[in-house]
């Protein structure tokens, strides 16, 4: 790092006034307005894209408002018959925790585990429950706004995505892949599948390749280091302030080694500014934006001292995303037609509560409606397991766009990146696979593109931080208390993006098999992925997708757990259903719709009994219960009123004189406009 970026360093991140100066390049860019033309997406003429480096989301953002963190009201249990959060380890029990190091977001956090093994090993083939023998208890530890609000303050003022997975369970450089790519060679195309950070050159094309190939301008951003080629460690170096820390992933590609000056791809991917003579990080992208020539697409990779990888701090990032912004704002009318999205490669091993989709092991452990050759790894150089999804990481999405403090909580990937770049300029990426495209959607819904304005949020109040010198430290291992507590939400809401889900889950007797039939659909806009646990069967869980417009329906044998019934479903933005009962008997059924056109939701109460049924139905986010009879052999439809509760829902229904039944079922209704994140989070 030069003597004029360190001197600068200090003044923007140092001292209570930091802040200050760091939440200015954020005020800045929200007072931008945007290019507002078409009202659509061709709106946008430059997407740039910052990939930092290893931070699940429950680490970052689980105690922030409104986004489905620690004050989920859903969580999936456990086979232990305890919440998600419990996770355990020779009988000790860790649940989230903040260290109480002072300054935690200035501090050098241990990095953990983050490999295939390691990764796999804690997902326990969906069962969730091995996070602490895999990571050991640093994964169970979180920040909260007075470690980094910066963070907090840019997700307060633009977008931020609450289920947001990275592409791959495992590394940094095969979930980069993803993002550049759209797969790791999973097909054994050009020397995959990558599984691991090996960076021994491949040959599959690349989207940059495609976008070249198209006459579409692109560049990586970056500081060179010691030299983009093997002498130079492709930007790795041990100068922790220069460099890009071998997160340009492109150069893992032949193409790209074997390009010379004066080739389009050595241009573009193999140079950058040099910080060893003096350059600023940020040289060659505050020019290019100041004279109207940024590229259409953008990748930045920062050093390793900038990218928020343990053992580096996290406002170290902070203050390089900061400087992005900056240079990004500094010629207003490029950045009114700019889309910046910040997100993080991988989760490090650090703990995230909500289960990611993937694809069967085998019909035994679920269906799909699309192919999932690609995405599940029959085994070989490694034990076998799905690719992904992995954990959720973060997503913060800041353009002119996406200003007002929204949550977006519709499934995205890291090819979800890629998806937003070929709607916008038809570039295709035929590597991405068609699970991923049915259930991971393409960002566009994180966005307003309507001509109308949106006003972003008031910046909320943050703390100032003190960094230390600027040499690299030892680790800070966090110990968790000896008594833990799961940790509370900040409280209130944040306005929501309209998603295209309508979901449901119906379920199914067969008296005469003793088979119990649940049916998925994620409605007619949008896939979906599920997962099924189960607290009466051990061979559990399972996992099934249906595209958009499509269903897919399985059936469980009761014979295994002596005729009872115990399956859950949760899908994607808290949606969940529930079916418990005796499959030796003919019990009511219940099925739900959502209803767009008014934001209710249908119930259908169908009796198939011989003698009348008592059900009542109790919503948990408010109103009085409602009992209802069902004539036998009738079917009674009733519509439950969602105008109080912004179109969110948590149902149960009960059978009277049967304490083993049970129907639960939760979610929200999408209507086409913004909403509310959900109330039970805010009161949890």
């Amino acid at each position: 790092m030069t003597e004029l970026n360190r001197r600068r360093f200090l003044q923007i991140a140092g001292a209570t006034a930091g802040f200050t100066a760091l939440s200015g390049s954020i005020d800045r860019a929200a007072a931008i307005p945007a290019a507002r033309r078409s009202g659509t997406v061709q709106d946008i003429e430059h997407i740039v894209v910052l990939m930092q480096e290893n931070r699940s989301f429950d680490h970052y953002f689980g105690s922030m408002k409104g986004v489905r963190g620690f004050g989920d009201p859903r969580p999936v249990t456990l086979p232990s018959g305890k919440p998600v959060w419990n996770q355990t380890s020779g009988g000790k029990e860790t649940l989230p925790y903040h260290p109480d190091a002072a300054d935690l977001g200035m501090q050098f956090i241990a990095g953990l585990d983050h490999d295939w093994a390691g990764g796999h090993s804690a997902f326990n083939n969906g069962k969730y429950d091995n996070w602490i023998p895999a990571k050991g208890t640093g994964t169970m530890a979180y920040l909260t706004r007075g470690d980094i609000p910066f963070h907090y303050a840019l997700a307060d003022k633009f977008t931020v995505c609450d289920d947001y997975h990275c592409s791959f369970i495992g590394a940094t450089d095969p979930n980069r892949y993803y993002m550049l790519s759209g797969y790791v060679g999973n097909d054994g195309t050009g020397g995959g599948p990558v599984l691991g950070n090996e960076e021994a050159g491949y040959g599959w094309t690349t989207y940059a390749e495609r976008l070249e190939k198209a006459g579409v301008s692109w560049k990586v951003y970056q500081d060179v280091g010691d030299g983009l080629d093997a002498a130079g460690g492709w930007g790795w170096i041990d100068d922790a302030y220069r460099g890009n820390y071998g997160d340009n992933s492109l150069l893992y590609f032949n193409t790209y080694r074997n390009a010379k000056p004066g080739d389009a791809l050595y241009e573009k991917a193999r140079t950058g500014t040099n910080a060893k003579a003096g350059d600023g990080y940020f040289d060659v992208l505050k020019a290019d934006v100041k004279a109207g020539t940024l590229p259409k697409i953008s990748w930045i990779a920062a050093p390793e001292a900038f990218s928020e990888h343990p053992n580096w701090p996290a406002n170290y990032g902070a203050w390089y995303i900061s400087q992005v912004l900056d240079a990004l704002t500094s010629n207003p009318d490029v950045w009114s037609r700019t889309a910046l999205f910040i997100t993080y490669d991988e989760n490090d091993g650090y703990f995230d509560h909500v289960v990611p989709p993937y694809a069967p092991a085998s019909a035994n452990q679920g269906l799909s409606t699309v192919d999932t050759k690609l995405d599940y790894y029959p085994g070989g150089s490694r034990a076998a397991g799905p690719y992904g999804l992995g954990q959720r990481v973060p997503m913060l999405v800041v353009s002119p766009w996406s200003t007002g403090g929204y949550v977006c909580s519709e499934t995205f990937d890291h090819t979800s990146i890629l998806r937003f770049m070929e709607k916008r300029f038809g570039v295709k990426e035929t590597n991405i696979s068609p699970w991923r495209r049915a259930i991971c959607g393409d960002l566009t819904s994180a966005f307003d593109f309507s001509l109308k304005v949106t006003d972003p949020a008031d910046l909320p109040d943050t703390a100032g931080y003190l960094p230390p010198d600027h040499d690299r430290h030892s680790s800070y291992v966090p110990k968790p208390p000896a008594q833990g507590a799961l940790p509370k939400q900040e409280k209130g809401s944040r306005p929501s993006r309209p998603l295209a889900y309508a979901p449901y889950v119906d379920g199914a007797a067969d008296l005469a098999t003793g088979k119990y039939k649940l049916t998925f659909s994620g409605g007619q806009l949008a896939g979906a992925a599920f997962q099924v646990r189960s607290q009466n069967r051990t061979d559990g869980p399972w996992t099934y997708t249906a595209e958009a417009a499509k269903s897919i329906s399985d059936s469980w044998n009761s014979v295994y757990s002596a005729g009872s019934y115990d399956l859950t479903a949760h899908g994607p933005n808290g949606f969940l259903r529930a079916f418990k009962g005796n499959n030796k008997v003919a019990e009511p059924e219940v099925t739900a719709r959502h209803d767009g056109a008014t934001g209710n939701l249908l119930l259908t109460l169908r009796n198939p009994g011989t003698a009348d049924a008592h059900l009542t139905v109790t919503n948990a986010y408010g109103g009085t219960p409602q009992t209802y009879t069902v004539r036998a052999g009738a079917t009674v439809q009733q519509t439950v009123d969602l105008r109080a509760t912004q179109r969110w829902y948590d149902l149960k229904v009960v059978l009277d004189g049967s304490a083993g039944y049970l129907r639960r079922l939760a979610g929200h209704v999408e209507n086409g406009q913004a909403g509310v994140s959900d109330p039970g989070i805010a009161t949890a």
